[in-house]
């Protein structure tokens, strides 16, 4: 049994729920672990293949939990969550089912990975998408370079990621970031439509040619949690990354410094 997700199973198709709704399905510790260990238990599971990904509550996630991030008497512990975080990035691309992200309100930093890294995403009309890192003074973690460049080409990735912004979903679509938009409140109900078109269609071929297009590009993906991991500790011990944190919770603009 998990803490803060919940996944049920019907017949082929799993619903894997994020399940914090009093902080916006933020991202804290427990919740990294317990989605690599769903992830990677999923690999030996010969009896699904749709996976729809949802958020109970308000929003799909607000990323990571910044709280537990600032938390001064038992702050996050950034090197042992980075090797959760690389696990269940890489566990959730190489799944043996066809993933759907269905996204209402917030999907921000990891979440917005999470969601990257599904096969068909779909997203309310007025969800807001954000791979919004930079705004504390860090870079995209959970595999969000990889998952955002294989989307849109490398350029187009770093300009994204530099630029933070938060998109809503008929942008995202018209970039190229996400597969479908939808009316407010219907995100499950397109989630379940395209659960039944795939299911009615041959999905053993399909996912067979999912596992030799994935399986060309996992080094790389590798690589980059690696580079992420990296990247991410030196992150947070830099004076940006303070202020942007400090600023944050104090409402108010930040003023880097480069440092």
């Amino acid at each position: 049994m998990f803490e803060t997700i919940e996944l049920t199973k019907q017949g082929r198709t799993g619903y894997l729920k994020l399940n914090r709704p009093q902080a916006m399905n933020a991202m804290n510790g427990t919740m990294m672990k317990e989605l690599a260990e769903c992830f990677e238990s999923l690999h030996h599971d010969t009896e699904l293949q749709v996976l729809v990904i949802h958020g109970e509550g308000k929003a799909f996630s607000a990323g990571g939990d910044i709280k537990e991030m600032m938390d001064p008497e038992n702050p996050m512990d950034i090197d042992s969550v980075m090797v959760d975080v690389s696990r269940l990035a890489k566990a959730l691309y190489t799944l043996p089912q066809v993933t759907i992200a269905a996204i209402h309100g917030a999907s921000a930093g990891l979440a917005f990975s999470i969601a990257l890294a599904c096969d068909h995403i779909i997203a309310e009309e007025n969800s807001k998408l954000a791979m919004n890192f930079i705004g504390i003074g860090l870079v995209p973690d959970g595999g969000g370079h990889f998952f955002m460049k294989e989307r849109v080409g490398s350029p187009k990735a770093q300009q994204m990621i530099w630029a933070g912004q938060i998109l809503k979903a008929h942008d995202a679509l018209a970039k190229g970031i996400i597969d479908e938009v939808t009316a407010e409140g219907r995100s499950m109900e397109y989630a379940n439509a395209y659960v039944e078109q795939t299911l009615a269609s041959p999905v053993k071929a399909k996912l067979a040619t999912k596992h030799i297009l994935h399986q060309l590009k996992v080094g790389e993906l590798e690589k980059v949690l690696e580079l992420e991991a990296a990247a991410q500790s030196a992150m947070r011990k830099s004076t940006d990354h303070l202020e942007g944190i400090q600023a944050f919770v104090e409402k108010r603009k930040p003023e880097f410094q480069g440092k």
